[in-house]
């Protein structure tokens, strides 16, 4: 039976991560992955060019049912230690929008250099190979796999979520945890577009590729979401980076909460525009907004498009910007797994030692990444959780390591 100091379950950004730390600090190490393409949630992500970390990375962007459980493992990889690796490796970056760094070139190459570093390490990988049973041995762990049972001390559950199933998403990882008696904070899409019911969103569907930035905002007090990010209007809903955000706060039945001119104080501005210009509404309104939206949005609301400025009733004015700034829309649903680019929720933290990710349950089981119950923003933030827990697992096995 071939023995590792560590396996490690899931040869995705955490999994391959942690392998590669792990092999450089001198333990043996497996990984396995029942996919047969290696990576493909980092392949596919940032449009193909992965976007990697966020240079303003912190424990605030993260959301988790215990939201300190983060500050360790960030606080000790932060995105710098990302970044100077990916410069080491010669891949060329740059900054998108709000510390959001893409390769210039491809996701492939943070793939290329994930592999050299466990390349470095030793690491010993077998893909495709399912995993078909863990459990507990001695003083460590028997794993069953299509290629044979392999013995370990440690096990590392590098899993995912369940986003995106047609790329090889399971449950695999919280299936793995209730086995050895893991909470689990019930999983739900995140990061993922928004749809509405039909009836209520027929005025809109002739929108559908049309953008703008807005300000969004859902829930109260700690559960309170609010972002100034670009909209993108759908055939069946809302989404871009505003929806996107927004779905990690959202709870069914909720309303969401739109200011689709932020930062302007529309009701001085109509009324001087009432005084001063000549155009028709719907002219003036699309200063402002889109024609298409504007137009639309005159109709819905039963505002007189082709009305000069002059003639508009000042109580109409006041309406139409009270409408633009506080426009209430509850969502009847999400796009589900196939569109959520993570997963809210998981392995319970509490369960979990957030110094090394241990499992405070079974000595020498390990979680990380994105099948533990902390999830972050839309921008990189997701890749940096994955890091640093790897990071974090990594260096926590290797210091309790005995001397060999």
């Amino acid at each position: 039976m071939h023995r590792y100091d560590m396996v490690v379950i899931g040869a995705g950004a955490a999994g391959l991560f942690c392998a590669g730390i792990a092999g450089q600090l001198g333990l043996r190490v497996l990984v396995l992955d029942h996919a047969a393409r290696i990576a493909e949630k980092i392949r596919i992500s940032g449009g193909g060019r992965c976007n990697f970390t966020n240079r303003d990375a912190t424990p605030a962007q993260f959301l988790s049912n215990n939201p300190h459980f983060c500050r360790s493992a960030l606080a000790r990889y932060t995105p710098r230690d990302f970044i100077e690796l990916v410069q080491r490796h010669g891949i060329a970056f740059h900054e998108k929008h709000r510390g959001q760094l893409f390769c210039d070139d491809s996701a492939e190459q943070i793939i290329r250099m994930l592999l050299a570093e466990c390349e470095a390490g030793g690491v010993a990988r077998w893909q495709p190979c399912g995993v078909q049973a863990v459990r507990q041995c001695g003083d460590g762990f028997e794993v069953d796999t299509q290629q044979g049972t392999v013995a370990a001390a440690r096990v590392v559950v590098a899993t995912g979520g369940l986003s995106i199933p047609k790329i090889g998403a399971s449950d695999f990882g919280h299936r793995l945890a209730r086995q050895f008696g893991h909470r689990i904070v019930e999983p739900r899409p995140a990061l993922v577009p928004l749809t509405f019911d039909a009836a209520q969103w027929a005025p809109f569907v002739p929108l559908a590729g049309i953008a703008l930035e807005v300000a969004i905002e859902t829930g109260k007090g700690r559960e309170r979401g609010h972002f100034v990010e670009d909209l993108l209007f759908t055939h069946r809903g809302l989404s871009g980076p505003a929806i996107l955000q927004i779905s990690s706060y959202w709870q069914a039945g909720e309303p969401l909460k739109l200011d689709l001119a932020p930062g302007r104080s529309l009701p001085d501005e109509l009324l001087t525009a009432k005084a001063r210009s000549r155009r028709q509404l719907g002219n003036e309104l699309a200063q402002w907004l889109p024609q298409r939206l504007a137009d639309t949005w005159l109709a819905v609301h039963q505002l007189p498009a082709t009305r000069p400025m002059p003639e508009v009733g000042t109580k109409d004015l006041q309406r139409l910007a009270e409408s633009l700034a506080r426009w209430a829309v509850v969502p009847d649903g999400t796009e589900g797994w196939r569109k959520a680019e993570v997963t809210l929720g998981g392995v319970d933290t509490r369960d979990l030692d957030s110094q090394t990710m241990e499992s405070r349950k079974v000595p020498g089981l390990h979680f990380i990444g994105e099948v533990v119950d902390v999830t972050g923003w839309l921008g990189g933030y997701n890749f940096q959780w994955a890091w640093a827990s790897a990071a974090a697992c990594a260096r926590g096995v290797a210091a309790q390591a005995p001397a060999s």
